[in-house]
């Protein structure tokens, strides 16, 4: 197969597709690979190190997009719609329920696009954890910066010192998110409080940290309690393939603590915050009501080294398979059909659908 890696073109996106091992594994297979030249250098990745896995240079995007499979990372943005066609085989995060412009490019174009974070194996998401786990530590770290007086914060250390409380940390949602966003937060000493609807994650989190931080069942109460009080606030909640549900209104946003941080790791999927709109690591907070908004949709990418090794960890055996089996692949494995999200000109995620009012279709039904 002829497998595309193009450079990625979103704001201060560095991560890369594929790493050189990955390359390595296809071309020893007997399968081409077009690499965009540049590609890999945002993860300090040369363009000889993926001359020596066996790639073919290319100049330009153009070339790259060329391929039967292309790989990325982040989904297509508006200056990449003319390279999407019916006899394409994409695979990278799309998390298409909050990018509607996105979704009718993939439609028109008939486009076959396989999304990441909708693979799935027994309820697990393994190509979206790795970035969970990246964008989890990351928000502790960003909302710790932006609590400094300078960056438009309370001015609140998290860990405060002795006879100063700590900062108060709320986080909602115990996933994989949550619980990475709770371990550096409690590492860092603040006083963390994890919200989510599970009894049986709370438990978990609980018998874990032994008192090291609070758990409670979210609900409308608890809710209003926790986010009033807190400084950080961190948004970990995830419905797979499917749009965020806002857990805080605009209304909410004045009984907030002035200077009080929202880092809302759910703005790929439309944020878990009313007042979500995303940003980018070039300009990636604005205030409303003098609550610091923190919403940048890429936040993996500001740590790219870290996250294309991670992200390909997961990938590379997924890549494999499509290369050497094409949408056979998909037939045969219900963790790629699970990942399909169009098929010439239809919608074969149901989420998907849903949050447009358009038909959806079965995966196989549509494959045959």
């Amino acid at each position: 197969m002829l497998i595309g890696l193009p450079k990625e073109i979103k704001d201060n996106e560095n991560r890369v597709g594929m790493t050189p091992a990955t390359v390595k594994a296809l071309t020893k297979r007997g399968h081409r690979v077009l690499v965009q030249r540049g590609a890999g250098e945002g993860s300090a990745l040369s363009d000889g190190e993926y001359l020596a896995a066996g790639a073919e240079m290319v100049a330009d995007a153009a070339d790259a997009w060329a391929a039967e499979l292309v790989v990325k990372v982040k989904e297509p943005i508006a200056s990449e719609y003319g390279f999407l066609r019916k006899d394409l085989l994409l695979f990278t995060y799309l998390h298409l329920a909050s990018n509607q412009p996105l979704t009718e490019a993939l439609l028109a174009s008939g486009c076959t696009s396989i999304a990441y974070e909708t693979v799935q194996i027994d309820g697990r998401l393994p190509l979206l954890t790795p970035m969970s786990e990246v964008a989890g530590r990351m928000a502790t770290q960003v909302g710790a910066v932006y609590l400094q007086k300078s960056h438009g914060g309370r001015g609140v250390l998290m860990g405060g010192v002795p006879g100063v409380a700590p900062a108060q940390v709320a986080v909602l949602g115990a996933g994989v998110v949550g619980l990475n966003a709770a371990r550096v937060a409690v590492g860092m000493g603040a006083q963390v409080t994890v919200l989510d609807i599970s009894h049986e994650r709370l438990k978990y989190l609980d018998d874990l940290y032994r008192g090291q931080l609070q758990t409670r069942i979210s609900n409308e109460y608890s809710l209003e309690e926790t986010v009033y009080q807190a400084d950080l606030v961190i948004g970990a909640v995830l419905i797979p393939g499917g749009r965020a549900p806002w857990l805080i209104s605009r209304e909410m946003l004045p009984n907030m603590r002035k200077g009080a941080v929202i880092v809302d790791v759910a703005v790929d999927q439309g944020g878990c915050v009313e007042t979500t709109r995303p940003t980018t690591h070039s300009n990636p907070t604005y205030e409303i009501d003098g609550v610091v908004h923190y919403c940048v949709a890429n936040m993996p990418g500001a740590v790219p080294r870290t996250s294309t090794f991670a992200l390909n960890n997961q990938t590379a055996l997924y890549i494999l398979q499509l290369a050497e089996q094409g949408l056979a692949a998909v037939k045969a494995n219900p963790a790629l059909q699970l990942g399909l999200n169009t098929h010439q000109g239809g919608v074969t995620y149901r989420a998907v659908a849903e949050a447009f009012g358009l038909p959806y279709t079965d995966p196989l039904n549509a494959l045959a």
